[in-house]
């Protein structure tokens, strides 16, 4: 099959297919930015002959501290998640009329694996516009928002760039990663001129072993942690590379699990409301469960990571509200005007705003999902509705089965989150302020003479206290993501009476 052809059938489909490939692009676009922004911070130079010295062209301390460049690039990496999370979803719209396209090829002559590299181009050439469109907002970016204020900083790092050699990686190995995932994907597809079949093992439900990853990533962050901030027994080159690599793993090891846990939590959820069900919409919704529930993970997986990402966030919140007050407090008992530096919990202040961004982006995500769902299986229920059952039993049990899963996958979530945020910032230390206190009148005090007589010294007692649960925080998290299923879920109902005509019996 010649290049051309190849292009051209991977481009050619209908208005749903044209949507497919607009979505993946957006997405693409995202994960590109949200890359190079990451990339454009690690890209600010150090100061030759001392490399903790600040970039005094900044603003912002996060830029201007090196050693804060680091976090502040992770973060950015972080939100990458729900965009790509966000592009699977996409790829999966319009999947029964795109399984048609592809059995018409092989009617038509084309053998599997020119059929394969027709649906790996179309994912992969979506993608190349999306980073291609994402390196275009960047670069006319940095050229807008390039605006000295009048000490002459910059808010944004808009005078440097990453080298060339990474931004080349960026826009061509996005793409590829997304085609050699298709790739993947399709390992268990066989596409024949009659359809497209799906070879899959043994059915059973799933098993709880995902589990042992949220166990193996908060012992990784529990027991290498405190390794790393007492700086006791780790080799120094290897704590520096060594145990971030195992905390970052283990944090990644976490979310993965409640991910792929979210499947086991549908099967037994499913089980339990067929058991104790007596309504038709909830017996619909608990059947669609059991019959298929990795459905969950596949929804939920963009909305979970950010709750996790959330609940650790609120978490570290909590420990540096409680290590401001008690350095006020100390300040205050040795006689000292100055607070703390409230610099740590004016960052929190942006990661929250990244990890609503990263719900809004999930939302969007479940939306596709949802709306996916209901359009691959509207013959099922055009001949539900065809057969007596009201549309609102129809739409009740689609909720029903939204939201079942999702409440405790929600829990679960938020409870990795919060330990793996008090794992990573630990207790707050006192006791690190002392100083002497005169305790005369102002004048005995003022004078030097009289002053040594009534002064003391003042210690206070070491201890290490442990944050608050921020109750607060958690509930507005959870009613956030929970309010997400439910805004999507009204909206993904809309679609329902189309999708239920009775014409719809008579599509192939």
């Amino acid at each position: 099959m010649k290049p051309v052809t190849l292009l051209r059938l991977a481009l050619a489909g209908t208005r749903t297919d044209t949507a497919r490939v607009v979505l993946t692009g957006l997405s693409a676009a995202l994960a590109t930015l949200a890359v190079l922004a990451a990339l454009t911070v690690l890209a600010i130079p150090e100061v030759p002959g001392d490399p903790w010295a600040q970039a005094e062209q900044y603003r912002n301390n996060l830029l201007r501290e090196p050693g804060l460049r680091g976090g502040t690039a992770f973060a950015l990496l972080l939100l990458t998640i729900p965009v790509l999370a966000l592009a699977g979803q996409c790829a999966r719209l319009g999947a029964p009329a795109r399984d048609r396209r592809l059995a018409a090829f092989r009617l038509a002559g084309a053998t599997p694996g020119q059929v394969t590299r027709v649906a790996v181009s179309e994912t992969g050439l979506a993608a190349l516009l999306g980073t291609l469109a994402g390196l275009a907002v960047h670069l006319g970016g940095r050229e807008l928002l390039h605006r000295p204020d009048e000490r002459g900083l910059l808010a944004l790092p808009t005078d440097v760039l990453p080298p060339v050699g990474a931004l080349v990686a960026v826009v061509l190995g996005l793409p590829l990663v997304a085609a050699a995932a298709t790739a993947l994907l399709l390992r268990r597809v066989t596409t024949t001129p009659f359809g497209v079949v799906r070879r899959t093992g043994r059915r059973r439900g799933p098993r709880p072993w995902p589990g042992l990853l949220i166990g193996l990533g908060l012992a990784a962050g529990v027991g290498t942690l405190p390794l790393l901030r007492a700086g006791d027994g780790v080799e120094p080159g290897a704590a520096r590379w060594l145990v971030p690599t195992v905390v970052v793993g283990g944090g990644f090891a976490a979310v993965l699990g409640v991910v792929l846990g979210t499947g086991w939590i549908s099967y037994v959820s499913g089980r339990l409301l067929h058991r104790l069900a007596r309504r038709p919409a909830t017996l619909l919704a608990a059947r669609r469960l059991m019959a298929d529930p990795w459905a969950g993970s596949r929804t939920f997986a963009a909305l979970l990571a950010a709750v996790v990402f959330g609940a650790g966030a609120a978490a570290q919140r909590a420990h540096f509200a409680l290590s401001d007050r008690v350095q006020r407090e100390e300040h205050r008992l040795v006689g000292l005007d100055e607070g703390a530096n409230p610099f740590y919990l004016r960052t929190m202040d942006l990661v929250d705003l990244a990890v609503a961004v990263a719900v809004t982006i999930a939302a969007g995500g479940l939306l596709v999902a949802l709306v996916e769902g209901i359009v691959a299986r509207r013959r099922a229920y055009a001949a539900l509705v065809a057969g007596g059952v009201p549309r609102s039993v129809v739409g009740r049990s689609i909720a029903w089965q939204a939201l079942v899963p999702a409440i405790p996958a929600i829990l679960v979530a938020m409870t990795v989150g919060l330990l793996l945020g008090r794992a990573w910032s630990g207790p707050v230390s006192t006791g690190t302020v002392s100083g002497m206190v005169c305790d005369a009148g102002p004048e005995l005090c003022a004078d030097p003479a009289t002053r040594a007589r009534y002064e003391r010294l003042v210690e206070p007692v070491r201890r290490q206290l442990t944050p608050d649960v921020p109750l607060e925080q958690m509930a507005l998290l959870g009613a956030g993501a929970l309010g997400a299923v439910l805004v999507t879920v009204g909206v993904g109902l809309l679609f329902l009476r189309s999708s239920t005509a009775v014409e719809e019996l008579r599509t192939t």
